[in-house]
């Protein structure tokens, strides 16, 4: 039986209700459009996000099941802090965002395909820019040994991606992006789309409409943008609970 997906128009930013998204694949909504920054705002105000391949047309995705988690609620465990008290490391915020983006661009071990064309890292560049797109750096003996970034969506962060090059520096930058949205009252970290590694750290899956909910809530929120200019974040290790083995 074939499956219906609206395209969208280039002239038209509007997008079809979240709820309407396809049960198989889970949340895809619709294709085509494009990757404008208006386009993207107005798909992250309403949790839709783009997840397409490079030779695929843009495809627009609103899962059942969102992986979020709020700022404070991380799972630090006493071997991830012990790995960090070690590492000397420093933390910076939107001083590399595309060497960020590059970086998490790359082939992983398990795939040599990556979601993160090179239409994706020119739109966020372009958002980065802007003033939405944002990126946590974890550096080591002065080299990016890890990091992430996403978009600052009134006070709710929407990750898109992390990588890390040396132990545990992804978990590092997440922790710094953490720290960081706690200091300036943000109220949630959209992960997206489940994996075990975002579970470890705590995120969990709430329904697409109890997301939508807070989105509502949040979403229109106009951030500050004193709060994302670059800068170094330091972290007190002895402000971390680790709260697991």
């Amino acid at each position: 039986m074939p499956i219906y997906l609206p395209e969208l128009d280039k002239s038209d930013f509007s997008f079809p209700i979240v709820n309407t998204a396809l049960k198989d694949p889970d949340g895809l909504l619709a294709f085509g459009g494009d990757l404008s920054p208006k386009r993207l705002i107005k798909a992250y105000q309403q949790g839709i996000f783009p997840w397409f391949e490079q030779e695929q047309p843009i495809l627009w995705w609103s899962p059942s099941q969102r992986m979020v988690i709020k700022p404070g609620e991380m799972h630090i465990s006493r071997s991830l802090k012990k790995s960090l008290r070690r590492a000397q490391v420093k933390f910076t915020i939107n001083t590399a965002f595309a060497q960020v983006i590059l970086a998490c661009a790359q082939p992983r071990n398990y795939s040599q395909d990556t979601w993160i064309n090179i239409r994706m890292q020119r739109a966020y560049q372009k958002l980065h820019e802007l003033g939405y797109a944002h990126s946590v750096e974890v550096w080591q003996d002065g080299i990016l040994a890890g990091g992430l970034y996403g978009l600052s969506i009134g006070n709710i962060f929407c990750g898109e991606s992390m990588f890390h090059s040396c132990t545990d520096a992804s978990k590092f930058a997440f922790i710094a992006l953490q720290q960081h949205l706690l200091s300036i009252n943000y109220q949630l970290i959209d992960c997206q789309l489940h994996n075990p590694h975002l579970e470890s750290l705590g995120a969990v899956e709430v329904p697409r409409n109890n997301f939508i909910e807070i989105l509502q809530q949040h979403a229109e929120t106009q951030p500050n943008p004193e709060h994302w200019h670059a800068q170094d974040i330091t972290i007190n290790l002895d402000d971390i609970r680790s709260n697991s083995i």
